[in-house]
């Protein structure tokens, strides 16, 4: 089947957060949630080096919205329920639709680590990709020197497949840099 033919939401809940595509609009708050978490994220994240500007962001989410609604990128953004607080972002990337399988990425405010937000919002991120894209294989790939992230794949129920070593220079420091890869499959 066409991806363009399935009916995928844009937007679910979980006990503690909505989760839903990018919108016009979105680009400021998560420019601002990147901002006041770029020391955190700079170590892992190659684009949180340099903060891209506010346009830059407002056009990533108009691009997000068309993306989702082409069946080629999830770019997902996680909000405390009932509010407009947001509190990171996630998604489902690398779509390989003849599996199908995809690619989870996460990053969470600096504000709100530490709470388990964001193994709710994988966990509920898996159920969404089982159910309505119909995957069957979901990746999970962090710098091996990132515990906090490979956690959360081991506390999701991701089984931990390797690491390709030395596949990948450190953005930082240039230095070699290995990656971790984690995979949990259909039940």
């Amino acid at each position: 089947m066409n991806p363009i033919l399935k009916d995928i939401p844009y937007s679910f809940e979980t006990d503690h957060l909505t989760i839903r595509g990018s919108l016009p609009g979105d680009g400021a708050r998560v420019r601002t949630a990147a901002l006041e978490s770029q020391a955190e994220l700079k170590p892992w994240m190659p684009w949180a080096v340099e903060i891209a500007s506010e346009e830059s962001y407002e056009i990533r989410a108009r691009e997000g919205e068309l993306n989702y609604l082409g069946r080629k990128d999830f770019w997902l953004l996680l909000f405390l329920k009932g509010t407009d607080t947001l509190i990171g972002c996630s998604g489902l990337h690398n779509a390989n639709w003849d599996v199908p399988s995809f690619e989870i990425g996460y990053w969470l405010h600096t504000n709100y680590t530490g709470k388990g937000y964001i193994t709710e919002a994988v966990n509920g991120i898996c159920q969404f990709a089982f159910n309505y894209f119909d995957a069957q294989r979901l990746l999970i790939r962090c710098d091996s020197e990132n515990e906090r992230s490979a956690a959360v794949a081991r506390r999701c129920g991701f089984t931990f497949e390797g690491t390709h070593r030395h596949d990948s220079r450190d953005h930082l420091t240039n230095e070699l840099a290995s990656t971790h890869y984690f995979a949990k499959l259909a039940p």
